[in-house]
């Protein structure tokens, strides 16, 4: 079976498979290719169609029953897991995984975010955040799905402000063991993707406490349900239910009653706990160390940007192909009616509309070579890596709200055609779950911020 895994592409530059493609289409490929143009080739030509798109009238469950099965072929494809060590069958290669990432973002969302959360949010952190033992301990079933994970760091009350989350990492140097608890109605994990049905293990940010000192956010690896799909005691999921576009992804909820885990399920490579009890880390600056830590989710914030990019190319590819066909009233000189593409005011939508996305294609090939490059450092350039965080942050918003404002605008210009739900556009209508109750306030890290109580 041909696979991402392979180095170069059989093809012609710009080709895909059976493709009735023009010259000027293929150049526009080869030109944005950049230096993953291979990628984006090989992708075009080994991915399933029924991986990219799903039946619009499923169910919420036959959904997320598909993306599960979608998620694992792209895996089975390579699709997925090349940004992780290459002595864990990865290819060691994090730039290429957010064209990994692009080219799924031409399909069905869902799947797209199934798996930015599975190999590039739980087991991202655990490649980032973690020391050997864990990659030795998780990775091979991370990478394969057999661990199926989710990312629990935003919370009702904090979402961004990730410095004031409320959910509390006490250490119990009786037991060596870390308590994991949610002391306040606002320390619910919410919106976390795969918390609703399919995730065995959570990666769980919270402040660390060590004796009566806090330490600021630090991130655990913690199971939440059993190999049958229950609620593991002492944690309580949730389940938001049917979302906007994206039915096959099940977002939910995570309360934890003073769950115990092992210390070693500290995510320790910045900061951890010796066998004596005692917090030591490399990076003695509390502020510095939460950056650092932050800073490893520059790879996530690349790929949504990419992904935001994908889909509003895909929108404005849709509308415009509509717009040569449809024909639209009589005019002197016109036989049969006026195309929609030949209205000025048409034009005025589409025409600068995709020229912008040309440009932060170019941008983002640009910053998504950056990434590799300076992954392939020998030396940590700690200026040239804040330098890429602070382009990443902006291209995140740049394209996702380019893609939001011009997929709209696109919907927009196919007319009623655009609500149709075979056509690409269409959002399902959102319904969410009740919520589980919440617990009352207890301690949390004051130390750390005012806010957090």
């Amino acid at each position: 079976m041909t696979t991402l895994d392979s180095t170069k592409s059989h093809l012609e530059p710009g080709a895909g498979p059976g493709e009735n493609i023009s010259e000027l289409g293929r150049s526009l490929r080869v030109a944005t290719g950049g230096r993953y143009g291979y990628v984006r080739d090989l992708a075009r030509d080994i991915l399933p169609p029924e991986i990219m798109v799903r039946r619009a009238d499923m169910s919420i469950q036959e959904a997320r029953d598909w993306c599960r099965d979608s998620l694992q072929i792209l895996t089975e494809n390579g699709l997925s897991t090349s940004g992780y060590p290459k002595e864990f069958g990865g290819l060691g290669d994090v730039g290429r995984s957010a064209v990994d990432f692009e080219m799924a973002a031409h399909g069905d969302l869902s799947t797209t975010v199934k798996s930015g959360v599975q190999f590039g949010l739980f087991g991202g952190a655990v490649v980032n955040l973690g020391t050997q033992w864990h990659h030795d301990t998780y990775l091979a079933d991370i990478m394969s799905v057999r661990l199926p994970g989710c990312y629990a760091m935003t919370e009702i009350g904090h979402g961004s402000d990730v410095a004031s989350l409320q959910t509390t990492l006490t250490y119990d140097a009786e037991t060596s063991e870390l308590v994991v608890n949610s002391p306040t109605r606002l320390s619910q994990k919410a919106y976390i993707g795969g918390a609703g049905q399919d995730a065995r293990m959570a990666v769980v940010y919270g402040q660390l406490w060590v004796g009566e000192d806090c330490h600021g956010v630090h991130a655990a690896m913690v199971p939440i349900r059993d190999e049958d799909g229950a609620d593991l005691p002492g944690v309580t999921t949730g389940d938001h239910g049917a979302k906007g576009g994206l039915a096959g992804v099940d977002n939910g909820t995570l309360l934890f009653d003073h769950v115990r885990v092992p210390r070693q399920m500290l995510l320790n490579r910045y900061g951890g706990i010796t066998e004596d009890g005692v917090y030591e880390s490399d990076i003695e600056n509390p502020n510095r160390r939460f950056f650092t830590m932050l800073g490893t989710l520059v790879r996530g914030r690349i790929s949504i940007a990419a992904g935001g990019g994908a889909a509003a190319r895909k929108a404005l590819s849709i509308a415009t192909r509509y717009a040569t066909m449809r024909h639209q009233f009589e005019a002197p000189g016109h036989d049969p009616e006026v195309l929609l593409i030949d209205y000025l005011a048409h034009q005025r939508k589409l025409f600068p509309a995709i020229a912008t996305a040309y440009a932060l294609m170019f941008a983002q090939n640009e910053l998504v070579e950056r990434l590799q490059m300076l992954s392939e450092a020998p030396e940590k350039d700690q200026e040239a890596q804040r330098e890429l965080e602070t382009r990443a942050a902006g291209m995140k918003a740049m394209s996702t709200r380019f893609a939001n404002d011009k997929i709209q605008m696109a919907r927009e210009a196919c007319g009623g055609a655009g609500y149709m739900a075979e056509n690409g556009f269409t959002l399902c209508a959102a319904t969410p779950m009740s919520s589980p109750p919440l617990r009352a306030t207890t301690r949390c890290c004051s130390s750390w911020s005012p806010r957090a109580c």
